[in-house]
């Protein structure tokens, strides 16, 4: 399974996770880079509904903004989750650190470092 993303300029595919505090990898999805990030969040987060019972709060980067938002507000009907979008302020440049965003970040970094695992 291979797409191409032209606003990101990826070749291949993405990947999507779900991480607990720590940075473990709870669910992981991977689909083509044809498939925009917020569809790709909607694959993760179906597979969310039978499992992990006791995970409320999930922290999302501000790309996942907007239909995202109200599609996890259908899903709460099924399963009481709460999505907060972490977003940068404008007035920001360059790289700073937001919080619990970083604990993905350092996630994939991991996964990164170790070439059989990217």
């Amino acid at each position: 399974i291979r797409g191409y993303d032209a606003g990101k300029r990826v070749v291949g595919r993405k990947r999507h996770l779900l991480v607990d505090s720590l940075g473990l990898v709870l669910l992981a999805v991977v689909h083509p880079a044809n498939i925009q990030d917020r569809d790709g969040a909607k694959l993760l987060l179906e597979l969310l509904t039978n499992r992990f019972g006791w995970l409320k709060p999930i922290w999302a980067d501000g790309g996942y903004a907007g239909k995202l938002v109200q599609w996890v507000r259908q899903l709460q009907r099924k399963r009481p989750i709460q999505l907060d979008i972490v977003r940068r302020r404008d007035d920001t440049r360059g790289f700073k650190v937001l919080p619990k965003r970083w604990i993905v970040e350092r996630t994939f970094g991991w996964l990164s470092k170790y070439r059989r695992m990217s």
